[in-house]
């Protein structure tokens, strides 16, 4: 089953949330960015076999996790706050900012925007 991580990068930590094709949370949580919570971020992705990482900034903040995820051989795609934005705002009804609804947020931008059999950019 293909699945997007959509993942809110900060300066000291990222947050990321596995949906399902059906924008079905499969899996979250918040991880450190040292080398120990990469790993556990990294080894929680891979527990899903058919996965795109959807990154909040890849030239902006996010730009360090994702060069690392590309380098470590995954399939990462950007997704502008531009795009994510509205969408918190009609996911969860009230626009509040968190790093959980912005990682949902961005997942879900990705999977409008990723088609099943895609060949997917890198970051």
């Amino acid at each position: 089953m293909r699945v997007i991580i959509g993942m809110d990068p900060h300066k000291r930590s990222a947050t990321i949330e596995v949906i399902d094709r059906q924008a079905g949370v499969l899996a979250k949580g918040t991880y450190g960015i040292d080398n120990n919570g990469y790993a556990q971020m990294l080894r929680a992705g891979r527990a899903f076999p058919e996965r795109v990482w959807a990154i909040e900034g890849c030239n902006g903040i996010g730009k360090h996790l994702a060069h690392r995820l590309v380098h470590d051989g995954e399939t990462v795609v950007d997704v502008p706050a531009k795009l994510s934005a509205p969408v918190r705002v009609f996911a969860v009804g009230n626009g509040r900012k968190t790093d959980p609804v912005d990682a949902h947020s961005v997942a879900l931008v990705a999977l409008a925007h990723i088609q099943p059999g895609d060949r997917h950019g890198r970051c």
